[in-house]
């Protein structure tokens, strides 16, 4: 919606400025897209006069002038034909720029004679396509602001043009007066009368109107017009043709353009008809049988489809209703005789209409929104009167069928409701003036809307326009008031929070997140355990998605597959979420899911890069698990899905209770899912992590003991199938109250190993770490528990203290 300053003040009387307005508007919810003010690059220019104007020594055509300015006497070389001593003149000076030819003046010389500045044409300003000659003003002092005469002889060409961003909600702002409206609500004006005329028929109209019958309860319930005789439609007058062209439109002849002035002033859209063209003496409203061809305005021709408004007379279809007139039946410079329009269309009709034939129009535009059906006698009055006045003539008697749509509704004003809905507290008399203002008539506290906002539609509607107009800048932020006192609850469950810390610590480790699919494939499915009837989706989207993911693997393999084959070999992901064991509610569990596939660093000359093995996926689950708040002593088991390889995997647990598993990813399942190995993962059951039994925010106290610690180390000759933690187990339960670390540092495997301490033989190596709490340790002390780690390793495993 655009409109111009001075059209605003045709109907708010308001002494406000253009910031003012502008920033009032977007607060009111009439968000200012654009301002051009024409004021603001006619700024730099003054006023001058010339003193003396001589021909130029070395050209024909320029001339050389002493010019007085406000900043002493400038000489200026002019080409325009009617630069002359005692004019006065526009002055551009050097730094100015000059819109009309995009250049920055500068100090130059022109076949040889220096120039400060240039005098202007009006094309150079922008003013019209005047460019004869240098503008000659009647008037004016020296130094005097270009912008000021303006506004004081010519204020049409300063006059600022304003663009808002209007809501489909509301449609009474589609009209000059609607936004003065709201401007004068909030206090920055006084909305002047608007003087609906009483016309009086000479005669009885010659064109009637009729509408079909299935339209009145919905299409059209009221159609009027009258015929207008005698009507000379030229040119429309200047003041008329300036506010249309500031807006982007187009003057055409002063029928069209009082019919636009119309459709933006008070977004009351209108049409005139030829009544010399108009066949029959009977305009007819109805719905299109479908097939009819109707040349419109726009020079196109369309085909109408059943159930489409259209105005009709004995030769066929003349408008199509509400959107766009047309061709045959329309104005031109030697129409006498019209027929002007007034309707109220139904919304959803127009705006179907308009979406099947593609036709964007301004009376599309407005009546698709709602247009005031209360207007639509005032509004033929006002443009009757308008004609009279410009194109002359004599109206005839209104001629109508239908009554306008009755809006009557009313809602209860309740005050209080601001406080509780907006947070403002707004006294009830501002509350009921502010509505008032707005149109709304009220009765006791009922408040009845009026009928150009087709938006307000409850008790809410009420409020908000309350709030709308005392500004919503105006809230202050206000804390929420806690429902108990005191540090508030966690908000997180331990299980969120254990999944957070899960999901933190992959992506520390390296990990890139993945999110997929819930649903994969059956043959997918069926390689993790799935693929069962219970896990089958009655309605896939897709075949690759039939089933629910028994595990998180599958989703990651296939994008581990599609990365690979877009040339990315090295791969470490993750996902947490939910893997399903049936259909069912509960049937699922909540897991965290790593793979890595290739090598563990990018090729370098220190040899750095090797492929990722078990141990890899073994040292991340192990973090995992720790951030997690899983115990620290565990049992690693070789119980393990049939999609891990044999010997290769293991199960972390306490006792029956699975917490994670981990390994390689078995080669058959590589296979089948396109993925190149090496491939190791690892899969943590988050909801088998026992939870602490002390349940507090804070966590449990840092124990240490100011007492020296001891370690030693002891090597052990076993078999060669021994695990290391088997050794690391039996060692640790040696002391489990003195003994605070157990690992591994050397593994002597190999022929050598054999050739020393026998076939089948290695060498294991582990440094025991012993923590007292309550006394120095002596040497006594540490060599009974010695003996008694060497008695427990060598029970557990069959193996010597190696010499």
């Amino acid at each position: 919606m655009k409109f111009t300053l001075s059209w605003l003040k045709d109907h708010l009387d308001t002494s406000a400025s253009l910031d003012e307005i502008t920033e009032a508007l977007t607060d009111l919810g009439l968000e200012v897209e654009e301002v051009v003010n024409p004021a603001a690059r006619l700024a730099p220019f003054t006023l001058a006069k010339v003193l003396h104007a001589e021909q130029h020594p070395d050209a024909d055509k320029l001339r050389v002038c002493r010019v007085l300015t406000d900043e002493g006497e400038k000489q200026i070389v002019c080409g325009a034909p009617n630069a002359r001593a005692g004019i006065t003149v526009v002055l551009c000076k050097p730094g100015d720029y000059v819109p009309g030819i995009d250049v920055t003046l500068g100090v130059g010389k022109i076949r040889g004679v220096e120039s400060h500045g240039m005098m202007a044409s009006e094309r150079e300003l922008e003013l019209s396509d005047e460019h004869n000659g240098i503008i000659e003003l009647p008037s004016g002092q020296v130094g005097q602001k270009f912008t000021d005469w303006l506004a004081e002889n010519r204020p049409e060409a300063v006059d600022p043009m304003v663009h808002i961003k209007i809501t489909p909600n509301r449609p009474d702002a589609l009209g000059v007066r609607g936004i003065a409206r709201d401007l004068a609500a909030r206090g920055l004006g006084e909305m002047k009368p608007l003087k609906v005329p009483a016309i009086k028929g000479g005669f009885a109209s010659p064109v009637r109107v009729e509408i079909d019958p299935a339209l009145k309860a919905r299409g059209c319930p009221h159609f009027a017009g009258r015929t207008i005789r005698g009507v000379r439609n030229g040119p429309s007058p200047d003041w008329l043709q300036q506010r249309l062209t500031a807006i982007g439109l187009r003057p055409i002849s002063a029928l069209v353009d009082i019919t636009n002035y119309f459709t933006f002033g008070l977004n009351r859209p209108l049409h005139v008809f030829d009544v010399a063209k108009v066949q029959g003496g009977v305009l007819r409203i109805h719905p299109a049988k479908g097939g009819e061809e109707f040349l419109a305005l726009d020079g196109k021709a369309y085909a109408l489809r059943e159930g489409m408004m259209a105005i009709s007379d004995d030769a066929g279809v003349e408008s199509l209703a509400g959107i766009m007139g047309g061709e045959h039946s329309g104005c031109s410079d030697a129409t006498t005789e019209v027929f002007l329009e007034s309707a109220w269309w139904d919304p959803i009709t127009v705006a179907a209409t308009g979406r099947a034939l593609k036709i964007n129009s301004d009376a599309r535009y407005r009546f698709e929104r709602g247009v005031d059906p209360a207007f639509t006698l005032p509004g033929l009055d006002l443009a009757t009167q308008m004609i009279l006045d410009l194109c002359g003539g004599e109206a005839s008697e209104v001629a109508q069928d239908g009554a306008p749509l009755d809006t009557t509704r009313a809602y209860r004003l309740d005050p209080a409701r601001v406080v509780s809905l907006v947070g403002m507290e707004i006294s009830e008399a501002t509350q009921r003036r502010t509505l008032e203002a707005l149109g709304f008539v009220l009765d006791g506290d009922m408040a009845t809307p009026p009928s150009w906002r087709p938006d307000v539609l409850g008790e809410a509607d009420l409020v908000e326009e309350v709030a709308r107009i005392a500004s919503l800048t105006r809230l202050v932020g206000k804390p929420l008031p806690r429902a108990q006192a005191g540090v508030p609850a966690p908000v997180l469950t331990p299980l969120q929070s254990r999944e957070k810390a899960a999901r933190r610590t992959l992506a520390a480790l390296g990990y890139n997140e993945c999110v997929t699919y819930s649903f994969i494939d059956v043959g997918s499915a069926t390689l993790f355990g799935g693929g069962s009837d219970a896990a089958r989706l009655e309605n896939p989207i897709s075949s690759e998605m039939t089933h629910l993911r028994p595990d998180l693997l599958p989703g990651l393999l296939q994008a581990a597959a599609r990365n690979q084959a877009r040339g990315f070999a090295d791969l470490a992901l993750f996902e947490v979420g939910p893997a399903f064991s049936g259909g069912e509610p509960g049937e699922q569990a909540l897991v965290a899911t790593g793979l890595l596939v290739g090598a563990t660093a990018p090729r370098d000359p220190f040899g750095s890069r090797r492929a990722v093995d078990v141990f890899d996926a073994k040292a991340d689950v192990e973090a995992v698990l720790a951030a997690a708040g899983a115990p620290a002593r565990v049992q690693v088991g070789r119980k393990v899905p049939g999609w891990w390889h044999p010997g290769r995997s293991g199960a972390i647990a306490l006792g029956p209770n699975v917490l994670a598993t981990f390994g390689e990813i078995h080669p058959r399942v590589l296979r089948e899912m396109g993925v190149k190995g090496p491939a190791v993962a690892f899969t943590v059951q988050l909801e088998n992590l026992p939870f602490p039994k002390a349940k507090t925010p804070t966590r449990p106290a840092l124990t240490i003991s100011d007492l020296q610690a001891v370690e030693r180390d002891f090597a052990f000759v076993v078999d060669k199938g021994t695990e290391a933690l088997t050794v690391v187990n039996a060692a640790q339960g040696a002391d489990k109250a003195l003994i605070e670390r157990v690992s591994v540092f050397d593994q002597f495997t190999g022929e050598k190993a054999e050739a020393q301490m026998g076939a089948g033989k290695k060498s294991l190596a582990i440094s025991v770490r012993l923590q007292p709490q309550d006394k120095t340790l002596t040497e006594d002390e540490i060599e009974a528990v010695s003996r008694k780690i060497i008695e427990k390793v060598t029970k557990a495993t069959g193996g010597t203290l190696r010499a």
